[in-house]
């Protein structure tokens, strides 16, 4: 059986994340990667900066909504992605018809539970109807215009009676993200800067310029899962469970259908695909910075082989990353701003002083590149809050 050690396994994250050598485009990046969180409006931005050469926040603002070759969409663990629109029939397929499932049930049980309506499925297939006809009728609209426009998206409901955090909570914006995730409807212009989320809605139909291919589900978990294991592997099954948010049996059976081969990992059981068993010369020593939710911190569920002992530093509660330094493969710290807007690092570990001299050129080039815009991650990490 074939062995991978930690140290091998970092030298594949330096060259398949684009860490250690830069990658060509922003396709490149999203597409290998199998997506980039963005949940937090500033990741994908934050981390292309740290991914290619002389990327500007121009540069994937006119991927998004000028050539429209990438997309946010929500997938993968009811979390919202930058992917390739040539890639997202798979997304949808494999990940996102999973999450709309659950998001439209739960949105029907709870127009019901309000009094809104007695039968659920009718009420949401009228809200959506309305959706549509006005998006193909005056096209891109925001959120806030549509509610304004359409009785249909009229109601609340309340997530916790009785509770302080409960109240009167609007559906309308639970109605978009059904429609969203269910591929009707796509983020289209933003009219918030790089760092905040105010999208026009826009059809999908109308904003891309590919249809909507129809894939076998199998087929499309066999693509993302083979991708990911380029890039991620070698990888524990709990790791591709954990990445696409599915159950294990879903895992089993998509290395099944690719052929993956176990592997040994450090005296664990994990997975490669067949013709990626080769040795990987370890690149020359390189550093990182990454902003908060970066696919490469997020990307596995078992961590201690590049976070060491800094899990809680680095993570908040619920299992989200913060802002992360990283010297040759490991988390060795974080970053933030101060006052001014300039970056600085946050170490958890003697790197020793040419690490530590790299990192700091690397912090420099970030608060230049930043030019004053301050960056407040959405998921701050104990150690971005200074705890």
């Amino acid at each position: 059986m074939r062995s991978f050690s930690a140290r091998e396994r970092r030298s594949r994250l330096a060259r398949r994340h684009f860490l250690a050598e830069p990658a060509s485009s922003t396709g490149e990046v999203v597409g290998d990667l199998v997506g980039l969180h963005a949940t937090d409006p500033a990741t994908p931005y934050l981390s292309l900066w740290a991914r290619r050469r002389d990327f500007t926040v121009a540069d994937l603002d006119r991927a998004l909504y000028e050539r429209r070759d990438v997309v946010k969409h929500l997938a993968m663990r009811r979390t919202l992605w930058v992917v390739g629109t040539d890639c997202l029939p798979q997304v949808q397929a494999a990940a996102s018809d999973r999450v709309a499932a659950n998001e439209q049930r739960k949105l029907i049980a709870d127009a019901q539970k309000a009094g809104l309506c007695t039968d659920g499925d009718q009420w949401l297939d009228t809200a959506c109807r309305a959706v549509l006809g006005h998006l193909a009728e005056h096209g891109p609209t925001t959120a806030r215009q549509l509610r304004a426009a359409l009785p249909e998206l009229a109601g609340t409901y309340d997530p916790a009676p009785g509770k302080r955090w409960g109240g009167d909570t609007p559906l309308a914006p639970r109605v978009l993200t059904v429609l969203s995730v269910r591929g009707d409807i796509v983020r289209g212009p933003n009219e918030g800067s790089w760092t905040v989320s105010r999208p026009r809605w826009a059809a999908a139909d109308d904003w891309l310029s590919r249809g909507r291919d129809d894939i076998d589900p199998q087929a499309a978990r066999a693509q993302l899962v083979s991708t990911y294991l380029r890039t991620f592997g070698p990888t524990t099954v709990t790791d591709i469970k954990w990445w696409f948010g599915n159950t294990l049996t879903w895992a089993r059976h998509a290395l099944r259908d690719i052929g993956a081969v176990e592997v040994d990992l450090d005296g664990a059981s994990g997975f490669a695909l067949p013709d990626d068993l080769d040795d990987e010369a370890p690149p020359e020593p390189w550093g990182a910075l990454l902003p908060g939710l970066d696919p490469t911190t997020m990307g596995w569920f078992d961590r201690e082989w590049y976070l060491g002992a800094h899990r809680r530093q680095v993570f908040d509660t619920n299992g989200n990353a913060g802002p992360t330094a990283w010297w040759d493969g490991r988390v060795v710290g974080g970053w933030v701003q101060d006052a001014d807007g300039r970056v600085e690092l946050r170490l958890l570990e003697d790197v020793g002083r040419k690490a530590h001299a790299a990192l700091t050129r690397q912090a420099e080039a970030l608060t230049e590149w930043l030019d004053g815009v301050r960056i407040s991650p959405r998921f701050p990490s104990p150690l971005s809050r200074g705890q």
